[in-house]
């Protein structure tokens, strides 16, 4: 069984179809009789890795109370907490996602567009270099062990000049600029409230400089955020190549 995002559907169903060849397989869309959840929240990195189950191993797994809710799509001054293991709004999900830069559907990974590890795909398990082949291997395979990724999908606070929250206030598709030099540094894909995710470049993104604005909105404030599970790794690489730059 394969959970698919709802918009390409029926393209993975006539591509499986396609090559089922001779196969005495059955292939079906399923959605009517099974449904798909999200269990998420908690700090993972500070709990007993030794006590959790294995699938525990990657970012999502629910446990204590979680205090990502969906506050800034609302315009309140505190998020609502989440009690552990309750059935909760879809948007508390969302909101969590969003904080942490977890792209997913074809709308936040533009499907022939994307590159998986722009997206940060290896820091969320969901490439292996281990085993394949599949469409772009030798391309993806051959930049990640190059260590050269000049630009990611990063979360980001969106404020004015005096750190309040700016609400509703930048739509997806806006363009990221640095006020110093007008020059682009990326764009938002997706925006809930005063927080959003978007396709940076890393030498201007973690510059301490603060001139990060909305092009059309240059008095909100854009504050790039480096999520928890962001390896440790990728900001060595990212240092190495600003010393060597």
């Amino acid at each position: 069984m394969a959970d698919v995002d709802a918009s390409a559907v029926d393209e993975v169903l006539d591509c499986f179809k396609r090559y089922r060849l001779r196969s005495k397989v059955e292939i079906d869309n399923l959605d009517n009789e099974f449904s798909c959840w999200q269990r998420f929240g908690g700090n993972l990195f500070n709990s007993d890795q030794e006590n959790l189950e294995p699938e525990a191993g990657s970012v999502g797994w629910g446990m204590g109370v979680d205090r990502a809710g969906a506050s800034a799509a609302h315009g309140n001054n505190s998020a609502p907490l989440v009690e552990s293991d309750k059935e909760t709004n879809e948007e508390h999900y969302l909101q969590w996602r969003v904080e942490r830069g977890i792209a997913e559907g074809s709308t936040e990974i533009p499907k022939g567009d994307a590159i998986p590890l722009e997206y940060n795909l290896v820091g969320l398990n969901a490439i292996s270099f281990d085993k394949g082949c599949y469409v772009g291997q030798e391309l993806v395979a051959r930049t990640h062990h190059r260590g050269v990724i000049r630009k990611r999908l990063l979360p980001m606070k969106f404020t004015d000049d005096n750190g309040r929250d700016m609400e509703q206030k930048v739509s997806p598709g806006s363009e990221v600029i640095d006020l110093s030099s007008n020059k682009k540094v990326g764009s938002v894909n997706t925006a809930l409230g005063s927080c959003g995710m978007g396709l940076l470049k890393l030498e201007d993104a973690f510059k301490k400089s603060g001139n990060l604005r909305i092009k059309e909105r240059v008095d909100v404030k854009v504050k790039v955020i480096r999520p928890d599970w962001w390896p440790a790794e990728w900001t060595r690489l990212h240092e190495q190549q600003t010393a060597a730059a």
